[in-house]
């Protein structure tokens, strides 16, 4: 059986997870950490046992044995010199979405992977949504027909948003959306978005980070269908669950209905009333096994790296969705559509926001 040395920069929430997936494998010979809390990071020693843990990322980079790294680090401006110095050190590379705050890191990072002969992929859990892998192969096998319509609308209680919208100031187009806008674009493949039309909506958040509670973002497709993909953190803190999803796709031949709002587990306790278990987006460990997403997406990128497969997401997909919700951001600033690709005068704009 084929072994390799792992690393995982960045064992928070999300990190902390593949951490324990990671020393749950096989696959997996040694498991190296990197946290920049010493008391996470004394935690999850406990927790995975692996064979290094370090305060450094550097260690990381610096160490020849390990082969495969997932760097899960936060606030997103630390994904692209992490993500940019194990590329350079010819390390395959798992990225937590974005790619990118910037379009020409995420330009260097794919010319990096190229360059060095490496794989690299970003974390869009999503992809590995049995419901959504379902869609995709009904649309795949023609039983809809020709799509005309997507609409998605996802909404996480505020509790978890602020969570994510405090560490730095990204919408939820940019933060919550964006999963959403990669899996659509993946089943639609390979139609490509030429137009983006956005509105916002203050609410709780604006204090926070200036951001919207919600956005809806209206994409027209190079086929003519229309993409409605709808994202917002402001449900009340007693809401039962942490993300509720609805999504509708119609078709010339068909139409397909996916009920992700999580309902289907009820427990009531009468310390905690009544609660949705098992409804993040990623998911959580369960004892033996991984309810949800993110378990199964760690181990396919380690597969991928052994056996040499194609990842699941290239990243210039991941370029395009990073494209489409800064057109969505623009749109809503603007309260005007944005045409895609972005033209050097859209390009201009973003670089205005940049400098303030």
């Amino acid at each position: 059986m084929k072994q390799v040395d792992v690393a995982v920069i960045g064992t928070g929430w999300i990190g902390g997870m593949r951490a324990e997936t990671l020393s749950r494998s096989a696959l997996v010979d040694r498991l190296h950490i990197c946290e920049i809390r010493p008391d996470r990071l004394a935690e999850m020693r406990q927790l995975t046992r692996p064979a290094t843990a370090t305060l450094d990322y550097q260690d990381i980079v610096r160490n020849p044995d390990i082969r495969i790294v997932y760097v899960c680090t936060a606030p997103e401006p630390t994904h692209f010199p992490i993500a940019r110095d194990c590329l350079k050190a010819g390390k395959h590379v798992l990225l937590e979405k974005p790619i990118s705050l910037e379009f020409w890191e995420a330009d260097e990072l794919i010319t990096l992977a190229k360059r060095n002969g490496v794989k690299f992929t970003i974390g869009y859990s999503q992809r590995f949504n049995p419901k959504i892998a379902y869609a995709r192969k009904q649309i795949a096998e023609g039983r809809l027909g020709t799509i005309v319509s997507v609409m998605v609308s996802r909404h996480l209680t505020r509790s978890l948003g602020k969570k994510i919208a405090g560490r730095t100031k990204l919408s939820p187009a940019a933060m919550e959306s964006t999963h959403d806008l990669d899996f659509v674009f993946w089943m639609l493949e390979p139609a490509k978005p030429v137009r983006v039309y956005s509105q916002g909506a203050y609410g709780v958040m604006k204090p926070l980070n200036g951001s919207y509670d919600c956005m809806w973002n209206t994409i027209t497709m190079d086929t003519g269908a229309v993409v409605v993909v709808g994202g917002g953190w402001n449900l009340p803190p007693g809401y039962p669950n942490y993300s509720s999803t609805w999504i509708e796709i119609t078709g010339t031949e068909g139409a397909l209905i996916l009920d992700s709002t999580y309902r289907d587990n009820w427990l009531n306790t009468v310390e905690g009333g009544t609660r949705y278990p098992m409804s993040t987006m990623p998911g959580e460990q369960v004892d033996h096994m991984y309810a949800g997403q993110l378990g199964p997406e760690t181990i396919h990128f380690l597969e991928c790296c052994l056996l040499d497969r194609p990842v699941m997401v290239e990243p210039v997909h991941a370029r395009l969705v990073m494209e489409t919700y800064t057109a969505a951001d623009l749109s809503a600033e603007r309260n005007e559509p944005v045409d895609m690709p972005l033209n050097n005068e859209a390009l201009a704009r973003i670089a205005e926001w940049d400098r303030r």
